[in-house]
């Protein structure tokens, strides 16, 4: 059973799971979900279509499915959806989507959210991304698993950072970043996660390659579109290096992230 301070107002129609806690001046929403065993520590507000999976903790004067921040958005019943065991701390907040978009903004599992960051609308957070105090994602940004933004990062709408990814502080992303990148305060690749991919058991064999592979892919001759073909066929076997390819395959509305000594003219 549900426990809720005097002080919070829940709206009818809204679902608390077994053992949610609610605490001091929360507002809760006629269509939010709430997940078993979340703990919602006091201030809170969410609203909107918001699903908040189970073990979510949420600290003080967060605001969770709140109107996009978008001049095209006319009132459609649009969603938040955030997954289980969320760490989202003091003053996040997180926007539903847009008729214009997914209709939905999606953040995975076991994410933490430090002071101040914000999940624009239509944005798809995948699973054990750390967002750094005041981290930030325009609209439509496509966030992969295991990715860390750092303090002050800003992605630009339309963006895509592969998994895996390191954004570093006060950097501003305007380009897709491939897995394993790792961007610094120009927001250029600076190279690859080196630590993350060791934290995260890959051999040193893995490692060896997509260093490889990065070389050949930015620093190497002619254009990237042959380079990229050319590493293809290079690491076939190598599921790690597949991924960085694919990943440029399907480039979208912005181009890839370049290193900082690459070719001007890619």
């Amino acid at each position: 059973m549900a426990k809720i301070d005097p002080t919070a107002k829940v709206a009818d129609g809204a679902k608390l799971g077994a053992d949610v806690f609610v605490g001091p001046y929360c507002i809760i929403g006629p269509d939010v979900t709430i997940g078993d065993g979340s703990h919602l520590v006091a201030h809170i507000t969410i609203q909107g279509v918001t699903e908040i999976g189970a073990g979510a903790k949420i600290q003080p004067f967060a605001s969770l499915g709140s109107p996009p921040q978008s001049v095209h958005y006319k009132g459609e019943k649009s969603k938040l959806i955030v997954g289980r065991n969320c760490d989202i701390r003091e003053g996040v907040t997180m926007n539903t989507g847009t008729a214009g978009g997914r209709m939905e903004t999606r953040v995975g599992d076991n994410c933490m959210l430090m002071t101040g960051a914000h999940v624009g609308h239509d944005c798809i957070v995948g699973n054990n991304v750390i967002f750094a105090n005041c981290a930030t994602l325009g609209g439509h940004a496509e966030i992969g698993d295991f990715t860390f933004l750092g303090g002050f990062a800003a992605v630009h709408q339309n963006t895509r950072v592969g998994e895996q990814a390191m954004l570093g502080g006060v950097c501003a992303v305007r380009h897709d970043v491939i897995p394993f990148g790792m961007t610094d305060g120009t927001g250029q690749l600076g190279g690859l996660n080196l630590i993350g991919l060791k934290r995260r058991g890959y051999s040193r064999d893995t490692i060896h390659k997509l260093r490889a592979a990065y070389r050949e892919v930015f620093l190497g001759e002619g254009s990237l579109a042959d380079r990229v073909e050319s590493v293809a066929k290079q690491f076939a076997d190598e599921e790690a290096v597949q991924k960085i390819v694919t990943f440029i395959r399907g480039a979208g509305k912005r181009r890839i992230t370049t290193a900082r000594n690459q070719h001007e003219g890619d």
